[in-house]
């Protein structure tokens, strides 16, 4: 079970990542200072311009040259304007972050793809972003199955099941005495062990279902599902063969559009007369949708 704590932590990385995206798009090349202005020069001016001003500065404030402390960060902020004004891509994406600074998102993208992009192994970020995203989706796969127990245990059919079992584990005898009772807490918990929950909509996680898992196991999926393709057209188109009972099944399941966990609680005997009706045929689909219609007018 996810504790609270390690969800409540991603909630907390969340919106500061999103309040520091959320800041003046052009902060991100220059701090918040212009890097026109620590050059001290306009926004009109051209690469030799540029060229000069930065040579000169750095001769005033080249640690160097300069034995002043402060000396040393203002030629850093001098240097790091130069490297965006001097490449003409840059520049253009500075200008453009100032022309527009309510376009944070873009803004933001369009710098670090140009600073970072070529720096970066592209496989490194596809393997983080399946990480990120896993993580994320495991922690609310066990929020809601937690959120759905708790609602499920306060159901009177959950209680009559705990009921059952504590009887059958006493021999059919219970004892009524306070410490004894199934509102123990800890008596509760290891009787809910012996459950099997199943929760429509919200199962238990399975590292399986997980995003980064499927994708890693997806050469071995696909190659499964050609095999199974291969299978069925050479069993059932080629040699003709009937249908076995598992295959039906599928197709009546496909047919109807029934979700597959939804299928699977259905009763035996309703998919028993579902299958026979072969219901995969265009004609026999109408007949029995048609029924259904029909009775579903007759009990308004």
């Amino acid at each position: 079970m996810a504790p609270a704590a390690t969800i409540r932590w991603f909630a907390v990385m969340s919106v500061l990542m999103l309040f520091l995206l959320l800041s003046p798009s052009m902060a991100i090349y220059c701090d918040e200072d212009d890097c026109y202005d620590l050059l001290g020069v306009s926004q009109s001016a051209n690469s030799s311009e540029i060229k000069k001003a930065y040579y000169k500065l750095s001769l005033k404030y080249h640690p160097d040259k300069n034995p002043d402390p402060e000396s040393k960060k203002i030629f850093v902020k001098i240097a790091n304007a130069y490297e965006i004004l001097k490449d003409e891509a840059t520049r253009e994406q500075y200008d453009y972050a100032i022309a527009h600074p309510e376009e944070v998102f873009y803004n933001t993208a369009r710098y670090y793809q140009a600073y970072y992009g070529h720096k970066t192994d592209p496989r490194a970020v596809l393997v983080g972003l399946l990480l990120v995203l896993s993580g994320f989706q495991y922690l609310n796969q066990w929020t809601r199955y937690n959120q759905a127990v708790e609602m499920v245990k306060k159901t009177p059919a959950y209680k009559n099941r705990l009921r059952a079992l504590e009887l059958e584990r006493s021999g059919g005898t219970t004892n009524k005495k306070k410490t004894h009772k199934l509102t123990n807490k800890k008596m509760e918990e290891d009787f809910s062990k012996d459950l099997d929950l199943q929760i429509k909509g919200a199962e238990k996680p399975s590292i399986w279902g997980l995003l980064g898992v499927r994708f890693l196991l997806l050469p071995y999926t696909i190659g499964k599902l050609l095999l199974w393709s291969g299978c069925w057209f050479w069993r059932y188109k080629v040699k003709k063969a009937p249908y076995s009972w598992e295959d039906a099944s599928y197709l009546t399941q496909r047919s109807l559009g029934v979700p597959l966990d939804a299928w699977i609680n259905i009763d035996d005997s309703t998919k028993e007369d579902l299958v026979q009706r072969r219901l995969w045929e265009k004609s026999n689909l109408e007949s029995y949708l048609s029924e259904m219609r029909k009775e579903s007018k007759r009990r308004r």
